[in-house]
């Protein structure tokens, strides 16, 4: 698998989102290199994971959609 890279916009954003988590759910100042740094550790070591769940959850979505149509074929099939 690829490395998880962010766009400059979405990693901005995310990095806000943990220094604004550790600001109030820890009371501890998190700087912006600290928060990247975080940041890309939490991408590489845990982000597969992430990933792989985000995969299964469309997996299952897609096979409920083709069960669906499959279901509707059967139900306008006409007999021989």
């Amino acid at each position: 698998m690829s490395e998880i890279t962010f766009e400059p916009q979405q990693k901005s954003g995310l990095v806000d989102k943990l220094q604004r988590y550790f600001e109030d759910e820890l009371s501890t100042e998190l700087g912006q290199f600290d928060a990247e740094f975080l940041l890309d550790f939490i991408s590489k070591e845990m982000g597969g994971t992430f990933y792989n769940q985000g995969i299964r959850d469309a997996r299952a979505v897609f096979e409920a959609r083709v069960q669906s149509i499959d279901e509707d074929l059967y139900a306008i099939e006409k007999p021989d």
